[in-house]
């Protein structure tokens, strides 16, 4: 396209592959910039025009950060589970979000959920005999990061006739199954809001795997990384932490580790590589050779901790942005609940394609049936079906999204049914999602009629 000007039949692509909020248009948080600003350049807290440029809430805020750092600068090392006071500031969040205590020696703060899943599996697996419980579809962070540390992965099949929900039995299945096999199962990550499914676990579904888990002697590694983005007024997001001391479970009955992060959400700040993961019902011995690993990267960078602390604690009632705070928040929600609906309904109308609503997260996941002589086509170029419409897709109406393959669905489904899956990001602003409808729609016609035709 740079090349050729006018050689595509669209004059952009329209990046529905990413799950990068500012690089699409997402505006970021004011306060959280004014903030970081001012952390990065403490000397424009000495200047009276900084007064007029910031709100005196930042300012106050950053006043009290800036205090905390090593050196008061923004640029030196930090203590290898992050800066003390951010940790409790993100303690505190966590506590009033849970309404259950949280203590800063059970937080990590890191470079994202993504190091923090990482460093998890690299505690947990010794051998290839270690197997994880995790969902399919699936994050492909989980079996990469896996397979890195020389584990097993271990699937379990989400259930998409159940909008996506989670089915004890299935989970029981494969994990008799692989006990039978010889793998000595140590873990079960849970993604709630799902990635890339959109589901929003309910709260009975949620006490199940809680009571799973406590009796097989399973750590919970639930990613929450999508927990402000819940768009349906009948589901609302709890963490597993919240609901398993709601049972009456403590640190001595079952062990919890969760992931959350400044990448989604009404942040968006994926490029600052914020996030934190708070380890419970794990021994003070367990706990320090964490600390020990952690400290092989010396610490996570100033600036995510910093966003880290703001998105868990941020301007509250009474403050002087609180209103302004609220207004941006909200308006990116309702923006993205609409969107949410808008790209849904758009799917479920194409001919042989369902998309469950999507609840939560980011992220639509259509089902295509698809002609035979689209299957045998795509066999005849060596691609899997799925790929081949994204392909085609891509190069007729410059709408890039991801093959449901890279996200391995159900073993053995697609040839017996000759569906498939593609990955839809919400993220696209609403013009550009007004401009993409039609479109997609045109192409979707013409493929299936072409295809239809030679069957």
């Amino acid at each position: 396209m740079e090349k050729s000007p006018g050689s595509r039949p669209f004059p952009e692509i329209t990046y529905c592959n990413l799950g990068n909020p500012q690089a699409l248009g997402q505006r970021p948080i004011t306060f959280f910039r004014e903030v970081l600003s001012l952390c990065d350049n403490p000397a424009l807290l000495r200047r009276d025009e900084t007064r007029m440029l910031f709100s005196p809430c930042a300012i106050n805020r950053a006043r009290k950060i800036i205090e905390s750092m090593p050196g008061r600068n923004s640029g030196a090392y930090t203590n290898s589970q992050g800066i003390r006071s951010l940790r409790e500031a993100v303690a505190s969040g966590i506590a009033a979000r849970d309404g259950f205590p949280s203590r800063p020696e059970d937080i990590f703060l890191t470079d994202g959920a993504s190091s923090a899943i990482n460093l998890s599996m690299q505690i947990l697996i010794r051998s290839q005999e270690d197997g994880v419980l995790c969902p399919l579809p699936e994050y492909p962070l989980y079996s990469a990061s896996i397979i890195l540390h020389g584990g097993t992965m271990v699937p379990y099949n989400l259930s998409e006739d159940g909008d996506w929900g989670l089915e004890i039995f299935e989970v029981k299945r494969c994990l008799e199954e692989a006990r039978i096999a010889g793998l000595t199962v140590r873990a079960m990550v849970i993604i709630n809001p799902g990635n890339p499914t959109g589901q929003v676990l309910s709260v009975t579904n949620q006490e199940e795997i809680v009571e799973f888990c406590r009796k097989e002697g399973l750590v919970m590694l639930a990613d929450e990384v999508y927990q402000d983005n819940v768009y349906v007024e009948d589901r609302k997001f709890h963490s597993f932490k919240k609901v398993a001391r709601s049972l009456g479970y403590d640190e001595n009955d079952i062990s919890i580790v969760s992931f959350h992060s400044v990448s989604m959400g009404f942040s968006g700040e994926c490029g600052r590589r914020g996030g934190y993961m708070e380890i419970c019902g794990f021994g003070d011995d367990v706990m320090d050779e964490i600390r020990k690993v952690a400290s092989v990267t010396l610490c996570p960078n100033i600036g995510g901790q910093i966003l880290t602390s703001l998105a868990m604690d941020p301007p509250k009632l009474g403050d002087g942005c609180f209103e302004n705070f609220m207004a941006e928040k909200e308006d990116i929600r309702l923006s993205l609940a609409k969107r949410a609906k808008t790209l849904a309904s758009a799917f479920s109308s194409l001919e042989g394609m369902t998309c469950n609503r999507v609840e939560g997260a980011i992220y639509a996941f259509p089902r295509i049936h698809l002609p035979a002589a689209a299957i045998k086509a795509a066999k005849a170029e060596g691609m899997s079906p799925d790929l081949f419409y994204a392909c085609r897709l891509l190069d007729a109406t410059g709408i890039a999204v991801v093959p449901g393959s890279g996200f391995h669905q159900v073993s053995g489904r697609n040839k017996a049914t000759g569906t498939w899956h593609i990955r839809c990001t919400i993220l696209p602003g609403e013009d550009k999602i007004k401009v993409m409808i039609p479109r997609l729609k045109e192409f979707h016609e013409s493929f299936m009629n072409e295809f239809r035709d030679r069957s």
